[in-house]
């Protein structure tokens, strides 16, 4: 016991922290007001925007390479259902070329001008159904990407983005998985 007087809240008497059985001790290394200066890496996040232009260019690669697919499926395809569906998924891919291109900038990087080398395997199959299935190994293989990266995403805008495009690639493998592109 310590030989101070015990201080007085509102007429009860106040034990000093370290006799207070209610009070329990962190022994924090640091006050959480510096955690803006921790490194966002330490915490799981990717390091660096170049890192980041990396992996949204390979993604633009991919999307780019989904469009020009999904256009010549579309094209080729007998069932009107699959054509429909190609269209709609191939509107997507644009849309998320558009997006990622503007990320790319808005973090100071050079937008890829590549086509992912999905293109030239995906037009060597034929069929509706084996075209579909191969169609959504691509989105599973983007879907991957996309849930390893989330975690790691720091940027709420960019954040945000891909998980709609991550929510909108799940959609599309179930929409051309039923009709007849297998499961994935």
């Amino acid at each position: 016991m310590t030989d101070e007087p015990k201080r007085q809240s509102k007429g009860r008497a106040i034990a000093p922290p370290e006799e207070d059985p209610n009070v329990e001790a962190h022994g924090f290394a640091s006050p959480p007001c510096l955690m803006h200066e921790v490194d966002p890496a330490y915490f799981g996040a990717m390091p660096n925007d170049e890192l980041l232009v990396q992996l949204l260019n390979t993604l633009l690669e991919a999307e780019r390479a989904g469009v020009r697919v999904t256009a010549a499926y579309g094209a080729e395809a007998a069932d009107p259902a699959a054509r429909t569906a190609l269209r709609e998924v191939g509107l997507d891919e644009a849309r998320f070329c558009a997006m990622l291109t503007r990320h790319v900038a808005r973090l100071g990087g050079v937008a890829s001008k590549a086509t992912g080398a999905f293109v030239d395997k995906a037009l060597a199959v034929s069929g509706d159904a084996p075209r579909l299935d191969f169609l959504n190994r691509g989105q599973g293989w983007v879907v991957k990407r996309l849930k390893e990266a989330l975690p790691k995403i720091a940027d709420a805008q960019l954040h945000a983005d891909l998980a709609d495009m991550l929510d909108v690639h799940e959609r599309n493998i179930a929409r051309c998985a039923g009709l007849g592109g297998g499961e994935r």
